[in-house]
């Protein structure tokens, strides 16, 4: 074949060789906003570095090995004995290894942590997110140790330190720990409570011997776990370590790996317990309620994981419209085209300005703030991971054909994005879990109204959603029903408040006319066509090569 038919024009360079932090208008802007002025220049400086990372050829380049080399599963070394160990590419080990020590799993302990955290989360899981589970239970299991103060002063500083040691070892004997999680159970799914993992008391004070089984555990790698098991008393909480003080293994079997329709280089895993040694977190009978505070900050990490897939997404195709020409020009300056982006821009920039919001909340740690994440999370975690997916797949379209090909990352992004959805309780969940705080803790929706009405007067379209969401919870008949209706209106009308009294006017303008407003259609790209769509999608473009 003639060599002249093989030149290549109008094909988009990569977008390689940026700061994802500084690039990211919306995210500098939320961590300049909910960060003190002293720590302000640390921060930043502390993010752009892992922004420069995230975005380098090097690290993209570890993503895609990561993702395209699974885990694998070693039940047994060669002489027969049973080891059940998860191999990894090393790609993995070094994106875990560089979040560790930036410091993506400790957010407890220093000043704004959660922001500076939360920010680093969304940055850097852009890379690939995959790694994303072991950081989020390891950071999410401080506050359900805290329980124990016995047994957090042993184990939070592990769990937040900035060294990562990978390989199995007596937790004293390391630097740094992970954490995994084991909740469900192949017989109940999210009924938690009826799980029949057996806990039997040993003669030491808080010890216990679990049997049974874990339908999904994440992490399998990790250094211990939180898992739910019925103790005489009821559901209860334990940790359970991988390794023994006197260094032997303990008793945890893991049956197979889960093939999964993304998040495949992360490892999740059906484990038995047969005798396995375990310490009790919190009292017999309340597992549930022990536990609940790592679920809360996963959920928290849910929406985070979405902003993330959603930056990256809408980063991507701008990115490419930007350089792509067609009938005579660049895509970016195609009427329609434009409005395409600008749809998926706001989007993005709602689901981060929402996250940031959340994790402010948890830094600041007053009674109000503490009620307003009580409704806010899972409000934030059913709407924020809802509108991942289909979000992802309209900026996959944008790049055409080359976005369904492998090579150009959409596809990865695009199954990667269900599972925030899913993981730590699926829409209906997170539904009733609202419902819960509306009917029985009267604070929280206070807290809610409080922080939504801090925005009245400024937009018509925000004032009447406002009145139409309270008008649906003073009609508490066949609530159930409607709860998806309900929890969608809301996290719709914090996540306007929130841009109205923050974003750009064309970026607040934009979303109350087409979230709040009505003026839209049922597919992306249909935003009213006098807005200005140009300067919400230049305020998204990512800083190119």
């Amino acid at each position: 074949m003639a060599a002249t038919t093989h030149t290549v024009s109008n094909q988009v360079p990569p977008l390689t060789g940026y700061d994802v932090f500084t690039a990211d208008r919306a995210l500098t802007e939320a961590v300049q906003r909910h960060t003190s002025p002293g720590l302000l220049a640390e921060v930043r400086g502390e993010l752009g570095e892992l922004g420069r990372s995230a975005g380098s050829a090097q690290v993209q380049e570890w993503g895609a090995q990561a993702n395209g080399n699974p885990p694998v599963l070693r039940t047994h070394d060669r002489y027969g004995h049973r080891i059940d160990e998860v191999g990894f590419h090393p790609a993995w080990h070094r994106l875990l290894g560089h979040a560790v020590t930036a410091g993506l799993t400790d957010a407890w302990g220093r000043p704004g942590g959660h922001v500076r955290r939360a920010a680093g989360f969304l940055v850097w899981t852009q890379a690939e997110a995959g790694h994303g589970c072991p950081l989020s239970m390891t950071h999410a299991a401080v506050p359900a140790l805290r329980t124990d103060p016995a047994l957090a002063a042993e184990w939070e500083p592990l769990l937040t330190s900035t060294v990562y040691e990978q390989g199995l070892r007596p937790a004293a004997r390391k630097a740094g720990v992970l954490f995994g999680m084991g909740m469900t159970e192949k017989q109940g799914g999210t009924d938690v409570r009826s799980n029949t993992t057996r806990a039997e008391p040993l003669a030491a004070e808080g010890e216990y011997l679990l049997t049974g089984h874990k339908w999904f555990c994440s992490a399998p790698m990790s250094d211990g776990f939180l898992v739910l098991a019925q103790a005489p008393g009821g559901l209860t909480c334990f940790l359970l370590p991988r390794v023994l003080p006197d260094g032997t293994r303990n008793t945890f079997a893991i049956q197979r790996l889960k093939d999964k329709l993304g998040n495949r280089s992360n490892a999740s895993a059906e484990v038995e317990f047969d005798g396995t040694w375990a310490r009790r977190v919190g009292e017999e009978g309340s597992g549930v309620r022990t536990i609940i505070g790592m679920v809360a900050a996963t959920r928290l990490d849910c929406v985070v994981g979405s902003a993330a897939l959603m930056r990256q997404a809408v980063a991507q195709a701008i990115h490419h419209c930007t350089y792509r020409s067609v009938f005579g020009g660049v895509l970016i300056e195609k009427p329609l085209m434009r409005n395409v982006l600008a749809d998926l821009a706001l989007e993005s920039e709602a689901a981060t300005v929402l996250a940031m919001r959340l994790a402010a909340a948890y830094d600041d740690g007053s009674e109000n703030e503490r009620a307003f994440l009580r409704i806010a999370v899972p409000a934030a975690k059913y709407w924020v991971t809802k509108r991942c997916t289909p979000m992802v797949a309209e900026a996959l379209e944008c790049l055409g054909g080359n976005g369904y090909v492998e090579e150009s990352g959409m596809p990865r992004l695009l199954r990667e994005a269900p599972l925030n959805s899913i993981w730590e309780g699926s829409g209906n969940v997170q539904a009733l879990d609202v419902l819960r705080a509306l009917q029985r803790e009267p604070m929280a929706l206070n807290a809610f109204l409080q922080e939504v009405g801090r925005a009245r007067g400024a937009d018509h379209r925000l004032d009447g959603a406002i009145k139409d969401m309270l008008t649906e919870l003073a009609d508490l008949d066949g609530i159930e029903a409607r709860a998806r209706r309900l929890v969608e209106r809301m996290a719709l009308v914090l996540q306007g408040s929130l841009l109205v009294r923050w974003a750009p006017p064309e970026v607040a303008d934009a979303f109350c006319a087409s979230r709040l407003g009505g003026d839209r259609g049922a597919a992306f790209g249909t935003l009213p066509h006098s807005l200005d769509l140009a300067s919400i999608v230049e305020r998204a473009r990512p800083v190119g090569p």
